[in-house]
Formats: structure tokens, sequence, C-alpha cells
């Protein structure tokens, strides 16, 4: 049986920090049967971010609202990033990811190829370029339709399970819905389930153990 976010949150509680006070499972997978694993989402920000992604802007000060620090921290000195998520899967500059994955569907309900690809082989210079601190989390999301419901699998190389995973998730289940609605113009009983999480790295840093302590 398939993890969920309860069985997660208990395999990151049981499990051992390293040397630094992280604690990290290598090669989870999981669905997404609630909307987030430590702490419960900022769904304010999460909704500012979101208008900052289909904004597809690459600076990270055109953040609705203010920017938070942690862009700061990974931005260049100019303030850009690789990370609009926006960017990678609307802008034709990065080949239209969101469209061609749609198509696929459209036209072969029984595709294989419908994926949505948000990094590069040229991230490991691009990630450090300027200054910048910024290599893709989302490597590619990739979309099924099985038994008349529309499946979404999500594989990041890394994940922060605290903040990082609610701002994703919520990224993921607004495309999702996105994607669910223009698919059902032609699939008209497309039925809807949840995500399926697929991570290298799902970790929690030193500074929120305590957060572990409350399961």
């Amino acid at each position: 049986m398939k993890n969920n976010i309860q069985s997660i949150r208990e395999q990151l509680k049981n499990a051992k920090a390293d040397e630094t006070g992280m604690v990290e499972l290598i090669d989870v997978n999981f669905i997404c049967d609630e909307n987030f694993i430590l702490r419960e989402p900022n769904l304010d920000y999460a909704k500012r971010e979101m208008k900052w992604y289909d904004s597809m802007s690459l600076n990270v000060y055109d953040i609705p609202g203010g920017t938070p620090e942690i862009w700061k921290q990974v931005a260049d000195k100019n303030g850009y990033i690789n990370s609009n998520y926006g960017y990678l899967i609307y802008s034709i500059d990065n080949h239209s990811q969101y469209e061609n994955a749609k198509q696929k569907l459209l036209k072969d309900k029984n595709t294989r190829q419908a994926m949505m690809i948000y990094t590069r082989p040229s991230i490991h210079k691009d990630a450090v370029t300027n200054g910048m601190s910024d290599f893709i989390c989302t490597a590619y999301t990739h979309q099924f339709i099985r038994d008349n419901k529309l499946i979404y699998i999500v594989y990041q190389r890394s994940c922060d399970a605290v903040f990082g995973f609610n701002n994703d998730l919520y990224f993921h289940k607004e495309i999702y819905q996105r994607l669910l609605t223009e698919l059902r113009g032609k699939y008209k009983n497309l039925q809807e389930e949840h995500i399926h999480y697929n991570v290298g790295s799902l970790h929690v840093y030193p500074r929120h153990q305590k957060l572990l302590e409350k399961i």
C-alpha cells in the first residue's frame, strides 16, 4: 500500500538526525491526501506566490506583498532566479511544457508522454550564475489518464517538509485543477484524485525539530 501523509509524518519522527541535526528521508513516495506534513500552510503567502508564478517573472522582488528571505538568499545579486514554476511550464522560452502535456493527453488518452519538464541539463551551471544558489527542486511532473482519472505525479530532487512542501503542493494542486478543467472539455466525466509525490530528499531542518516532537 502506498504511503500517505500520516505515514510520512511517522517516518520523519522515527528517522535519526544526521551529524548536522537534519532529519532526512531518501527516495520516498506518497499520495498527498492532506495539504501539509508538519505545519499548516500559509495560504495568504501561497496565493501571493501563485500570482508571481503566473506572472512568469524570474525576479523575486516581483512577488506580491513582499519577498520572503529564502527567495532573497537564493537569488543572484539582482534578484533573479531559475525557479519560477509558472515560467518553467508556461513560457514559450521553456518550450510550453503545460501546453505540450495537455495536447498529448487530448490527442491520446492512453499516452505516456504527457510531461512538464522543469529542470534542464545546464542547471548545474545555471544554479550558481551571478552569485545565485537556485537549483530547481521540481525535476518534472507526469500526467496520465487511466480508469477515467487524471493522475498527476510530481518528481522532486529535494523538498523541505515544512515550508517548501506546502507551497509546492499548493502550486501543483492549482495546476492540476487547471489541467482537469481543460481536459474535461473533451473527457466530460474525467475524475479527480490525489496528487502523487516522489522525492529524492525529503528533509526537516534542525530549526524545525520541535515540530517532529509534536507528532
